[in-house]
């Protein structure tokens, strides 16, 4: 495709953005009726501000989920060290839940706006953000150009591209250069994703690691803890987490084999809880009693399946535990973070589908904290195995603990990277009169 061709096929994207607007409000208020919307913040998502604009330099930070937003959380705190206002953006309801329960008063909240004309300029016109830093694998066109268009620097944090994406972006080779050459800045997860994002026009690109390595491990409430692990007892548990759809089914089939062996609780997380129902339905045919962390349901010695279906509880799971099997591995591709669980002392297991985090993958298996498995029966005999050895389940948890202290670092080879573009807002923050916020 040529750079004619190229433009014409992002003017028609934003052209399609401008027909569509129309029915921007109806489909905002269907997500609402499904949950996937806070139906008293919509006209977020239309680029309309609920909140005052703080005087001084604001760096306007998007993160799209919550994996994102816990990843990004030391840069931010490290930013408003450095007394600059941040304008924290998200694009769900979780990760707007997250953001008020551990940044409420360290960030400005807002719903991202959509992709599309009207609302992006309204949101930069009344934020007016001295840079934008984002964490997101996608990438937003119309976005990207409004920013450029303002002279606005656009920088890409703890940036991974997947072999999906990287592929189909490839396809459109001066669509892709269109669009990645207006980012200021790409700091990249591994050595990978650098040459990719250099290939597809980014420049300058730097390596920094993976942020989640820099974040503190996931919070629980000490008392919930408590009364968890009263209920258990002296049982054996392993946890199963992120599962997606069809990985629920083998972790009961995992269950049900183990059982008659050792009798353990099965602690099932998955990464979507609105499933809730639907796997509790297909458990309980199978002839398997479960309980529910939303009902606030009891662990009894007769409970198969503790359903973790809460939202920003996965500490509370993985500290009931020590071997976790992250999902998406199996039935899907691409895997979920293994971070998480290797930071609290968990042997992790995976299928071999990870290509979004084979980076830190790669590093957990080399140092011998997590293992890859292939299906079922053999995601059963290793759960078996560290749950009757002792030796090898506390050998793979110190190894977990030793790769993620070699992974550390990310955050300080951010930030220094980030300098040129935040240092002259910290002067400008430390010569500004405090004053309250203007609209």
């Amino acid at each position: 495709m040529t750079k004619g061709l190229a433009r014409t096929a992002l003017l028609g994207y934003r052209l399609a953005g401008v027909a569509l607007y129309p029915l921007a409000s109806p489909y905002l208020g269907y997500r609402a009726m499904k949950g996937k919307e806070d139906r008293a913040r919509r006209l977020e998502r239309l680029g309309y501000a609920s909140l005052a604009r703080p005087r001084g330099p604001l760096v306007w930070v998007h993160a799209a989920s919550v994996g994102e937003t816990i990843a990004i959380m030391p840069m931010i705190r490290e930013l408003r060290r450095r007394e600059i206002h941040i304008l924290l953006t998200t694009g769900t309801v979780t990760s707007a839940h997250l953001v008020q329960s551990r940044l409420a008063d360290e960030v400005i909240h807002q719903y991202v706006p959509l992709d599309v004309k009207f609302p992006i300029k309204r949101f930069i016109a009344y934020w007016k953000p001295d840079a934008c830093i984002t964490a997101e694998s996608e990438i937003w066109p119309t976005t990207l150009s409004e920013l450029a268009r303002r002279g606005i620097p656009q920088i890409r944090v703890n940036a991974r591209i997947s072999d999906r994406s990287f592929a189909r972006w490839s396809n459109y080779g001066s669509v892709a250069e269109a669009l990645f050459e207006k980012m200021a800045l790409v700091i990249a997860q591994s050595d990978l994703d650098a040459e990719r994002f250099r290939d597809l026009g980014a420049w300058p690109v730097i390596v920094s690691g993976n942020l989640k390595s820099d974040t503190d491990p996931p919070p629980c409430d000490e008392d919930v803890l408590a009364r968890y692990r009263n209920e258990i007892g002296s049982r054996k548990t392993w946890a199963a987490i992120s599962t997606f759809d069809g990985e629920e089914q083998i972790v009961g089939t995992v269950h049900r084999t183990l059982k008659p062996k050792n009798g353990q609780l099965t602690i099932l997380v998955p990464r979507h809880p609105d499933r809730a129902d639907a796997i509790e339905a297909m458990l309980k045919e199978a002839g398997l009693t479960v309980a529910r962390r939303s009902r606030n349901d009891p662990l009894t010695p007769e409970t198969d399946i503790f359903l973790g279906d809460s939202i920003g509880e996965m500490g509370l799971y993985l500290r009931l535990t020590e071997i976790a099997f992250v999902g998406k591995s199996l039935s899907q591709q691409g895997g979920q973070n293994p971070l998480e669980p290797a930071m609290l002392g968990c042997a992790v297991l995976s299928g071999p589908q990870v290509q979004n985090f084979r980076d830190a993958y790669q590093h957990l298996v080399r140092k011998g904290g997590a293992r890859i498995i292939k299906d079922a029966e053999m995601l059963a005999k290793a759960v078996y195995y560290l749950m009757i050895n002792d030796l090898a389940r506390r050998k793979m948890v110190d190894s977990g603990h030793d790769a993620m202290e070699e992974m550390r670092g990310a955050l300080s080879k951010t930030i220094k990277a980030l300098e040129p573009y935040i240092n002259p807002l910290t002067v400008s923050a430390r010569l500004q009169p405090k004053a309250a916020a203007v609209r």
